[in-house]
């Protein structure tokens, strides 16, 4: 049995241990606002585009742009992995490494797969495997997310594409539902899936929802082509917002996991030291008993 020593010592680490999650609880707490508010600020001005290319995008051919145009044959493809740069987060980098790990074991199996890495864990893992990086950025998830970072990665993807060296790209990230959940997400960004025109959605409301008629000017076409690319680069800037807020997300609930099970362990400990206290106390009264009983022998 431990002593009432070790025991008292680990009491008072595991205290520590849960003041240092406590805190890390309320840093990521507080991070949280900041991100999920850069996030829910931009989806007015994504949803906004999202329409407005749906109405152009009916208006124009399907081979109005290369970037809609899919390959006959796709042999090279890009995947972008967005990462955390810090763990403590529970399972939230395994889970986005594993949904890239199963893609490519399934669907990409057989073809040259490369990646591009945002977050150090995502970068790490990508190292061990056998599938080269063709580009990293480190320090973007988790902080300040600048769109200039999503738009430079953008125009290098679509730059490969048009060229040839890449053929698909994808996009895995962690989408944001709300505090305790966030789900790893794959998306398809190049070539640009099918758009559906905003004016053939059918509202489920009583009354019809009657959505603005778009001038294009030169032409649908002309809009369409410089519309397109920075499609990519809003779909890559959110998905950077979404995981960065998940992210956030999963370490506040990892920390208050944490803290929770040191207050039980501290809990338990406790229990033992009474215990230990209390047996050596008896084991003294009973000494002193015995010795008693010697004495009036």
């Amino acid at each position: 049995m431990a002593t009432l020593k070790e025991v008292k010592s680990k009491i008072v680490s595991v205290k520590k241990t849960r003041q240092i999650t406590s805190a890390m609880k309320m840093v990521a707490t507080s991070r949280l606002r900041g991100a999920q508010n850069s996030m829910e600020a931009f989806i007015p001005y994504a949803s906004k585009f999202a329409e407005v290319l749906g109405s152009i995008a009916g208006k124009s051919g399907g081979d109005a742009s290369p970037l809609l145009v899919p390959r006959e044959e796709v042999k090279k493809v890009a995947l972008i992995l967005c990462t955390s740069d810090r763990g403590l987060c529970g399972g939230f980098n395994s889970g986005l490494i594993g949904k890239a790990e199963k893609l490519i074991k399934s669907e990409l199996e057989g073809k040259d797969v490369s990646f591009v890495c945002f977050g150090k864990k995502g970068r790490d893992w990508a190292k061990k495997g056998p599938a080269p990086i063709d580009d990293e950025y480190i320090g973007v998830v988790g902080g300040n997310v600048e769109f200039s970072v999503a738009s430079t990665s953008g125009q290098k993807l679509i730059d490969s594409f048009l060229d040839g060296a890449v053929d698909e790209v994808y996009l895995v990230y962690s989408k944001f539902v709300n505090m305790a959940k966030q789900i790893p997400t794959l998306k398809q960004i190049l070539p640009i899936p099918a758009i559906e025109d905003a004016a053939e959605e059918k509202t489920t409301g009583a009354d019809e929802e009657f959505l603005p008629e778009h001038i294009c000017e030169p032409s649908s076409d002309a809009l369409l082509g410089a519309m397109l690319p920075k499609n990519v680069f809003i779909q890559i800037f959110d998905a950077l917002l979404q995981t960065s807020t998940s992210e956030h997300g999963a370490r506040m609930r990892a920390m208050d996991n944490a803290t929770k099970a040191c207050d039980d362990i501290v809990g338990e400990l406790q229990t033992i030291y009474n215990k230990t206290r209390q047996a050596g106390i008896t084991a003294d009264l009973m000494d002193i008993v015995g010795g008693a009983e010697a004495l009036k022998g």
